[in-house]
């Protein structure tokens, strides 16, 4: 007799639920214990007279206490670090059970309240693992989609208190695609890196922003006897639309603007279902010219998007100035309407 596999791949369902859900409940309960343990020092802390002085003799004799027995977990460091995690979030009842100690940790260092409920809230959206989670702060996801929008707008839609009306508002750029694994000063083609994106395609979707889906690579349409291919299509759920990505390793032309132009008119009037939304095109690059894009496009444009990407990920002085850089943009662009 033979038992069927269909029972076997049950069995083992339940027991993959079980362990999991048990490593989640005891990891929960390490945060309940490292708050805890950070409330009590909190608390008593401010019964010294001079509290900054008290709390430095409290934790340093908690540590000295505690550690020989239970490890690094009560290392001076650590201690500051509960205390933090107390002060920072000061209600238990509001800790997320789905977040691990090491989701907290990276929260923790965090300091401006914006960006970290906007981190909070996209990991409890979008389920993201702690590794995950670290990737996107390292890769400045806030500070990037801030490059085009407000910060209300960002945490409203990443609460999911408003629907985004509008692909910058999802749409990162510059994309930073690390992950991939090519070099930056490595020579290579279009298909390199589509087949790269393919290959790591669950980091790519995660990179491209919320309610993205898969849909055809290579994508081939006939337009009156001649054939095309288009090189990435998606579908964004909350944006209700496709999403084609054409893939370019120079600096775009307005050749290539048309060209993607070609293909988002080709899927609205083909493709498109009557109750969803105009195709957005991105066209993915190396490097761009924003007065070329804007010269090449409609000026009512809101379908079509330059991207830019990088194969590493840029360092805190990096992102300092292109911050700079797009806040001078938008100053010089404000004095011209003055004048």
């Amino acid at each position: 007799m033979e038992i069927r596999k269909d029972v076997l791949h049950q069995i083992r369902s339940i027991v993959t639920s079980a362990q999991t859900k048990a490593v989640k409940a005891v990891d929960h309960e390490r945060v309940l214990m490292y708050w805890q343990i950070g409330k009590l020092i909190f608390e008593e802390e401010q019964q010294g007279e001079n509290r900054a002085a008290y709390g430095t003799f409290l934790i340093k004799s908690i540590s000295s206490e505690f550690r020989p027995q239970f490890g690094t977990s009560f290392s001076v460091r650590q201690l500051e670090r509960y205390r933090q995690f107390f002060r920072m979030f000061p209600i238990a009842s509001a800790l997320r059970t789905q977040f691990s100690w090491t989701h907290y940790r990276l929260l923790l260092s965090i300091d401006n309240k914006d960006k970290r409920a906007f981190y909070i809230a996209e990991v409890e959206k979008n389920n993201w693992t702690a590794r995950q989670l670290e990737r996107q702060i390292n890769s400045q996801l806030f500070e990037r989609l801030l490059l085009s929008n407000d910060v209300k707008a960002v945490l409203a839609v990443a609460r999911q208190e408003q629907l985004p009306i509008h692909p910058k508002e999802i749409i990162k750029d510059p994309m930073i695609l690390e992950f991939l694994g090519l070099r930056r000063e490595t020579a290579y083609y279009e298909k390199d890196l589509e087949s790269a994106i393919i290959t790591h395609l669950q980091e790519f979707i995660l990179e491209l922003g919320n309610g993205f889906s898969f849909v055809a690579r290579q994508k081939r349409i006939h337009i009156d006897g001649d054939e095309f291919f288009v090189d990435l299509v998606f579908y964004n759920r909350l944006l209700q639309c496709f999403v084609i990505i054409e893939i370019k390793t120079t600096k775009i032309t307005h050749e290539n603007l048309g060209q993607l132009q070609m293909y988002v008119n080709y899927y609205d009037r083909f493709e498109k279902q009557a109750y969803e939304n105009p195709t957005i095109g991105i066209l993915l690059c190396t490097d761009k010219n924003d007065a070329v894009v804007k010269i090449s496009l409609p000026a009512d444009n809101n379908t079509i998007v330059a991207s830019k990407y990088e194969l590493y990920l840029p360092s805190e002085q990096q992102l300092i100035n292109e911050i700079k850089k797009e806040i001078k943009k938008l100053d010089d662009e404000h004095k011209k309407k003055e004048q």
